[in-house]
């Protein structure tokens, strides 16, 4: 760390973007062994991609503490591109442990997969990373477009096929919201600099001017569709069950965060005088997200729509740390990503193993009887369902606890009242797959389990973490707020 700082301004520049190079070099690796014959089964793909992974979240670890601007201040490197770089690297390589036997399983073993897990994933680092309005664009772009293609994988399927084409039409047309508000405040102010615009709108009437207030709300409908907010959440549930199950995954735990962490760049940034300003919208928008996810999840069958309408609910949550605001409302949104990431990859890892060949069972009701016949995957799946229930000693408990006290110390009681009462009602559908599990007698054939070892690793993992950060919270909730602190200072 130290000889670090001793290096010249372009070394260290070259060093710390370590983990940016890893990744590039490794997607386009994983397209130019695609090309190249392979016999049938090969694991080489997987296997650059885990190393890849691995290399890059290694190279961000050995070089935490460092911040430093890049490319005429468009990329900051700081405490908060740290962790969300630790995340979301963290997020693709247990998406590729869980691919690497269901693409075999389901026909869809092409390397091209990895590598839109590694570009996406670039993107994602990015708009974390991103000081600029256009750097969150390019960031936006390239997570988004391997995202689409992800979700069409399965070419065969008609419904993978509308999953592709919804998702990528309804993300063009948030892209376009973006984009024509970045545009006016680019016109208010004159730079698309979010640190020049935040020190240009302090103190300035500018920010109550119609084209500036267009501007700031068109770029949140940009977010908030990213981030499966009502009621820009209408792709989720189509685009959540047409894509293969380790794809949803995926784009469930990090295109969220990485939607959040642009979010939080914008508001920390560029909007913190306007902020505040936004406490009634993002009042109604958590209210409407959590109640209409929660709501809506209850009558759904499908474990794949249940977990789509689950996380739209989640977002809910999510912008209550928002709306608090502050290192410590901020951190709360940290933790509580980390904790529902780690959550929702276990849940849907569960499902990715549910199934034999190309053949998929993702109705609750298939699981009937699960948890007597193999009682591993019965207990996996209780303590993820648990988990985004709230219930302790999960993480998910915890999780929700940092938020709702961010929230009442900022006096949003009625708020917090309400998610509480969501949480509740979230409680019926998370149960219900372990009712049915364990109370519930098989129909038909019996529910067939495919093996895979390192999907099984991978999901142990998973349960290891979600008890660990629930009983021993400490360590990631400090590191969350030192990202925060690292902006604001």
């Amino acid at each position: 760390m130290n000889s670090l700082h001793g290096l010249g301004g372009a070394n260290l520049d070259l060093i710390v973007l370590l983990p940016v190079w890893v990744l590039t070099a490794t997607a386009c690796l994983l397209m130019l062994v695609n090309m190249t014959p392979r016999r049938a089964g090969s694991n080489l793909s997987a296997l650059i991609a885990l190393l890849g992974l691995a290399l890059a979240g290694t190279a961000t670890w050995l070089h935490r503490g460092i911040t430093r601007p890049l490319f005429n201040q468009m990329f900051v490197l700081d405490g908060f591109t740290t962790y969300f770089t630790l995340l979301f690297v963290g997020i693709a390589f247990v998406a590729v442990l869980l691919s690497w036997d269901y693409l075999k399983r389901t026909a869809l073993e092409h390397g091209e997969f990895y590598a839109l897990i590694a570009f996406s994933t670039l993107g994602m680092i990015f708009m974390a990373a991103a000081n600029d309005l256009m750097m969150i664009f390019v960031g936006l772009e390239l997570m988004s477009i391997p995202l689409y293609i992800l979700a069409a994988f399965r070419k065969n399927r008609f419904e993978s096929n509308e999953a592709g084409l919804k998702y990528f039409l309804l993300g063009a047309f948030a892209t376009g919201f973006l984009l024509y508000g970045m545009a006016l405040i680019y016109g208010t102010t004159g730079t698309t600099n979010l640190s020049k615009i935040g020190s240009y709108l302090l103190g300035s009437p500018i920010t109550s001017t119609p084209l500036f207030i267009i501007g700031s709300l068109l770029l949140l409908v940009g977010f908030a569709f990213k981030v499966s907010l009502v009621p820009f959440h209408m792709w989720t549930p189509d685009a959540y069950e047409g894509a293969p199950t380790t794809a949803t995954a995926f784009m469930s735990a990090g295109a969220k965060a990485a939607g959040f962490a642009g979010l939080l760049r914008v508001g920390m940034g560029a909007l913190p005088t306007v902020m505040p300003d936004w406490t009634h919208l993002l009042t109604v928008l958590a209210i409407l997200t959590m109640t209409i996810g929660n709501v809506t999840a209850i009558l759904q069958s499908n474990l794949k729509r249940m977990l789509a309408y689950s996380s739209i609910a989640h977002a809910g949550y999510v912008l209550l740390g928002v709306i608090a605001g502050g290192p410590d409302g901020y951190s709360a949104v940290l933790f509580y990503l980390a904790v529902y990431s780690v959550m929702n990859l276990g849940a849907f890892g569960i499902v990715s193993l549910m199934g034999r060949g190309t053949d998929e069972r993702v109705r609750v009701q298939d699981m009937a009887g699960v948890g007597f016949r193999r009682p591993w995957m019965g207990i996996a799946m209780a303590v993820f369902m648990l988990g985004l229930a709230g219930i302790p000693p999960t993480a998910g408990f915890l999780g929700k606890f940092y938020l709702f006290r961010a929230a009442l110390a900022e006096g949003h009681l009625t708020l917090v009242i309400i998610a509480v009462l969501n949480s509740v009602i979230a409680v019926y559908y998370y149960l219900r797959p372990v009712v049915v599990m364990y109370m519930t007698q098989p129909e038909g054939e019996s529910l067939e389990i495919s093996p895979a070892i390192p999907a099984t690793i991978a999901i142990v993992s998973l349960i290891v973490l979600t008890f660990a950060l629930g009983v021993a919270p400490t360590a990631l909730a400090e590191a969350a707020l030192q990202s925060v602190l690292s902006v604001f200072h």
